[in-house]
């Protein structure tokens, strides 16, 4: 029996691209199902949070949907089921982002989403289009990229997480800062997957399985 994999739907932006791209790397071996279903996501077998646009209104958006939030709680914190976040939805993972103000994320990874300050002046924010990672760890669903792999990047702030351990790739953009991070059954990519070619297709079939 295939694996079901909740992709979440809470109104964010790039969710068909997302979908479309997850069905790919899935080649009919898991049922990709979109969904703001608390039940569904909390019986899912895997979870995926997109996002695009600011840390606020993505985490009030998921906050507005009742019994999301648990759900996704108890799934992941509770049964341990596997977990990518994408862009804004990695950064969700922080105890909390500084984007118009102060705003608690789901808090499962210490640290925090702040934006880009570049040393260069010609690095320009928002960071927009392909850049190569400097250094990629070993987490499983990282296995497929190298270190100077391209993949395609749009935002203007990052999530730091408190404990180095919990970075799983860098990247460089007139200073260094995490490109992917990874805790547990739970890994986390700033860029996007969905817009990476056969990079991101790649990662997303290591995540499809992954078993931490």
């Amino acid at each position: 029996m295939s694996q079901t994999v909740a992709l979440i739907d809470y109104g964010s932006g790039n969710l068909r691209s997302a979908e479309k791209a997850l069905v790919r790397a899935a080649d009919g071996e898991s049922e990709i199902v979109v969904t703001g279903d608390p039940d569904a996501v909390a019986r899912a077998d895997r979870v995926v949070l997109p996002g695009v646009g600011a840390f606020a209104s993505c985490m009030a958006a998921l906050q507005a949907r009742p019994g999301l939030v648990e759900a996704m709680n108890e799934a992941v914190q509770g049964r341990g089921a596997p977990f990518l976040g994408v862009c804004v939805g990695m950064q969700l993972m922080a105890s909390k982002g500084l984007e118009f103000g102060e705003t608690a994320g789901l808090g499962w990874i210490p640290g925090e989403v702040r934006r880009l300050s570049p040393a260069d002046p010609a690095a320009k924010v928002p960071h927009m289009g392909w850049n190569g990672l400097v250094q990629v760890g070993d987490n499983p669903v990282l296995a497929g990229l190298a270190r100077g792999q391209a993949v395609y990047f749009t935002h203007s702030f990052a999530f730091f997480p408190e404990d180095p351990a919990d970075v799983a790739a860098t990247v460089d953009h007139g200073g260094r800062f995490p490109a992917a991070v990874a805790r547990g059954n739970m890994a986390g990519v700033q860029f996007h997957p969905e817009k990476s070619q056969a990079s991101g297709l790649n990662l997303l079939a290591r995540f499809l399985e992954w078993r931490p």
